[in-house]
């Protein structure tokens, strides 16, 4: 018996969460990353570690390892096939749980979540906003479909899977010694470098 606590949980560490994996490979993707990263990393300073959570196979941290060759990765994946993929990497530590059951052991100089917290349980976001925070020593790159308000969209033919809100703008109001570095947006139609429309907020800890 699972002991997940949300079905939404139960979506990314089973079945579709298998597929999601081999749907998300590609040449492509990876250069889409750096370029994405390459807007990100250049407004940050000495991060000599990161964890993402959510880190699927790895696509976002190929593309951070390659702007910063020694940077120290970890990373929170909940599907094994995913997390099987991560292991494979150089210099990174890998907790396959879910991001709910995930309690830091250390801090990072960088949190990154990109494409995850939309497919949260909103009942959860604030746990999930809580551990991004604890985890990181200053920089937080929140990176998902942006909505001034909480919204539900279908996705891929299942409702409650996907849903859109401020995410970071929850969290400046939610941690007070956060502040807005930079945030900017990646548009799918991009003659060069597509992602999926979305929009990416840089954090930082003004206070240790």
């Amino acid at each position: 018996m699972s002991s997940f606590k949300t079905e939404q949980e139960e979506f990314w560490a089973g079945s579709f969460g298998n597929e999601y994996v081999d749907r998300n490979r590609s040449a492509q993707l990876l250069a889409s990353n750096v370029a994405f990263f390459s807007k990100i990393i250049p407004v940050t300073g000495g991060v000599a570690s990161l964890v993402e959570f959510g880190a699927n196979i790895g696509m976002n941290l190929h593309a951070v390892r390659t702007l910063l060759p020694n940077v120290e990765l970890a990373a929170v994946e909940i599907n094994q096939q995913a997390a099987a993929e991560l292991k494979k990497f150089e210099n990174i530590t890998v907790y396959e749980q879910s991001i709910l059951e995930f309690m830091p052991d250390r801090k990072w100089d960088f949190s990154l979540i990109k494409g995850v917290l939309i497919h949260i349980n909103p009942e959860c976001l604030k746990q999930v906003y809580e551990i991004l925070y604890q985890s990181s020593n200053r920089y937080i790159c929140v990176a998902e479909y942006y909505n001034p308000s909480p919204v539900e969209i279908m996705y891929r033919g299942h409702s409650g899977k996907l849903f859109k809100r401020d995410f970071a703008g929850e969290m400046l109001k939610m941690f007070g010694d956060l502040r807005l570095v930079d945030y900017g947006f990646a548009y799918h139609g991009d003659n060069h470098f597509p992602q999926d429309d979305i929009t990416w907020f840089l954090l930082e800890k003004t206070k240790g």
